[in-house]
């Protein structure tokens, strides 16, 4: 991110704080010194896109993450399908209430 340049587009796709980190031992992930790169970034002139936690339940959970005021123009949430952690905790049963929306936050 250090080296992308005014114009540029930079897409971040961190672990998730509301399930990955139990996931991919992403334990020492700060999301915070993400959001000072990104804020850097923005300063400069470029753009980015983050992938971060959503809803989960069908909607009927907002993953609540701390996310800077004015850091993002856009916040659009993206139908991702099946929640990929249930698949494997269900173990074949019904999924219906378990839809994921992640959040895609735009800097532009």
């Amino acid at each position: 991110m250090d080296q992308a340049k005014e114009g540029d587009l930079v897409y971040c796709d961190p672990p998730y704080s509301d399930s990955q980190t139990i996931l991919y031992g992403a334990q020492a992930f700060s999301l915070q010194r993400l959001f000072d790169s990104i804020t850097a970034c923005k300063a400069r002139g470029v753009h980015v896109a983050l992938s971060i936690d959503g809803t989960k339940y069908s909607g009927r959970k907002l993953c609540d993450i701390a996310i800077p005021d004015g850091l993002f123009e856009r916040e659009e949430f993206v139908n991702v399908g099946r929640s990929m952690l249930k698949r494997f905790q269900m173990d074949g049963r019904s999924l219906e209430d378990h839809e994921v929306h992640d959040r895609l936050l735009l800097t532009y």
